[in-house]
């Protein structure tokens, strides 16, 4: 009865279903490749996962969608969902300060006293360690679990400061790009004070005329290939792109690669033009 009234009111059954029609096209849609894009800015294909969604319309571009949907440890992109916690349950603030135990360890910036928001920006591993054993393991489960985010696989209790370090935790690039829509669009069950304080602290590059909100990873391992990440948006006049990249990292020449892919994707599909 619906579907009979609003074709009268459109003027024809066929008019309906053409509508249909489109909106079944474009739900439909395949995603677009752009993996010579990913070999122009010095990618390569087969080792190089990246997906980029238009908000507005849920157009999709990719590389290697195979691997876009396999899983790896998220690193330090898991510091996206662990702030949120953090800042959700009132274990810490932008400004909260941690102080550095003196203990010296592999990255200089790590060294010292930190903020959550500099924490964030530079990856400190033992700020989030301090968090995740202030907040315990039944309350990150629980909040990975309302995410959605990935595998949700925190491990044992002696895991709960190494989970997403040691491959336990997983997430694909896909599910990246799911997880940061909802935080884009304000759709998780977070309170207004955490959305906006989250969406802050992720700037990471702000011009006249757009803003990029990220993170980046880095997963090491002694015994398998090294894997890079970078996952955000980019917010340009109004509409948003989300995307995420992870990649095959032989050694420390690739990490600024993450970014260049990633630019270059967002370049190639126009989404810095914002005039």
């Amino acid at each position: 009865m619906k579907v009979v009234l609003l074709a009268k009111t459109l003027g024809s059954s066929l008019t309906f279903a053409l509508i249909l029609l489109g909106l079944a096209t474009r739900a439909s849609a395949e995603p677009v490749d752009v993996g010579l894009v990913v070999e122009g800015a010095g990618g390569r294909i087969e080792n190089v996962a990246a997906i980029v969604q238009r908000q507005s319309d849920e157009r999709v571009w990719s590389s290697n969608l195979e691997r876009a949907h396999q899983r790896f440890s998220p690193a330090s992109t898991s510091k996206i969902p662990h702030t949120l916690i953090a800042l959700e349950r009132g274990y810490a603030k932008p400004t909260t300060s941690f102080s550095w135990d003196g203990v010296p360890r592999s990255v200089r910036a790590w060294n010292k006293d930190h903020s959550l928001r500099t924490a964030f920006k530079d990856s400190v591993v033992w700020v989030y360690q301090e968090l995740a054993r202030t907040a315990g393991r039944i309350a990150l489960a629980e909040a990975l679990e309302d995410f959605g985010y990935g595998n949700r696989n925190v491990g044992s209790i002696n895991q709960l400061t190494t989970y997403w370090l040691d491959d336990t935790l997983q997430i694909s690039a896909v599910e990246q790009v799911e997880f940061l829509s909802r935080l884009a669009e304000e759709k998780l069950d977070l309170s207004a004070a955490t959305n906006e304080a989250a969406k802050g602290m992720m700037v990471s590059e702000n011009r006249d005329n757009w803003v990029l909100r990220s993170k980046t990873g880095w997963w090491h391992s002694e015994t398998a290939m090294d894997i890079g990440w970078f996952v955000g948006w980019l917010e340009c006049a109004g509409e948003t792109y989300v995307f995420a990249l992870n990649m095959d990292m032989p050694d420390t020449r690739f990490l600024l690669m993450r970014k260049t892919i990633v630019y270059a994707v967002l370049e190639h599909i126009d989404a810095f033009n914002c005039d």
